[in-house]
């Protein structure tokens, strides 16, 4: 005969599969739903910093491409290294985040809408380096004029021009990365910010040396 026990023993191994199927199942909707609630929306700082940056991102890498197939100085082609893994790698991540968010890559919200309210937003050109191109540009990107006149560059005259134009567009990306620490808490979008400036900074007064070495300078502002 089964005493009270064994019988309460014999209905909890019963129902103990059933039960953690739901207690997972719970969790697993707990985690999605408070994930999905948490995370940024698709007109967020954070996800167009994310979206920005990654097309900021791509453009270095191919500048950076293109300046080692047109030089064999090793200083200039460890630097575009460097620039081209480093910023190819943070671009995965970009892409990793708006995933995780469960937002697209792309998006109807405008180019730099992000930023608007500090000094971009409405941009149609980008001082220095632009021309009328009917979209919006961020701060410190190259033109199609700019890649080929970068593309068309050999040897010493491709090193110059691609630090040059490297440095204006680290600016930009250090502008672009300021004004995520100023608009987000999230903290893997603040911490990954806050390297791109210190790294950024660094590499620009890297590049200035360079240029120094070479008998250049940066692009003068405007220009």
């Amino acid at each position: 005969m089964e005493t009270p026990v064994t019988g309460a023993r014999t209905t909890f191994r019963r129902l103990t599969p059933a039960l953690i199927f739901a207690a997972v199942a719970v969790a697993f909707a707990v985690l999605w739903i408070t994930g999905r609630v948490g995370a940024p929306s698709d007109s967020s700082a954070e996800a167009g910093f994310a979206r920005d940056m990654a097309t900021h991102h791509a453009q270095a890498v191919e500048m950076s491409f293109t300046v080692r197939d047109a030089t064999t100085a090793e200083d200039v082609r460890d630097l575009a290294g460097d620039i081209l893994t480093g910023q190819a790698t943070q671009r995965g991540m970009f892409m990793g985040w708006l995933q995780q968010w469960g937002l697209d890559q792309g998006s109807i919200q405008p180019r730099m809408a992000w930023m608007a309210g500090h000094g971009h937003g409405q941009q149609t050109t980008s001082p220095g380096t632009a021309e009328a191109s009917g979209q919006t540009l961020m701060p410190g990107m190259l033109s199609d004029a700019d890649m080929k006149r970068l593309a068309d560059a050999k040897a010493k005259d491709a090193e110059i021009l691609y630090l040059q134009l490297m440095i204006r567009h680290h600016e930009g990306g250090v502008e672009m990365a300021e004004a995520a620490l100023k608009l987000s808490d999230d903290t893997q979008v603040t911490g990954t910010a806050r390297h791109i400036v210190n790294s950024q900074t660094g590499e620009i007064k890297l590049m200035t040396d360079m240029l120094a070495k070479r008998g250049a300078q940066p692009l003068p502002t405007g220009s």
